[in-house]
């Protein structure tokens, strides 16, 4: 036999539910300190030079 669910709660729960995951994202977001924030891009930064450094030059005609 199944379950009988009140439609009412369960809407009510499933809107919760999704606010609860907006702000989740928003926290993460926007919830960084900005020394923290400035570190994480200052090391994304030092990674993508080293990424374009390493990076070979393939535009040459040497045939």
């Amino acid at each position: 036999m199944t379950k009988t669910i009140n439609l009412r709660q369960a809407r009510k729960q499933r809107d919760r539910d999704a606010k609860r995951a907006a702000g989740d994202a928003n926290a993460a977001k926007f919830g960084e300190a900005k020394p923290l924030r400035k570190a994480r891009q200052a090391e994304a930064d030092r990674a993508e030079r080293v990424l374009q450094a390493h990076r070979r030059d393939d535009s040459r005609d040497d045939a």
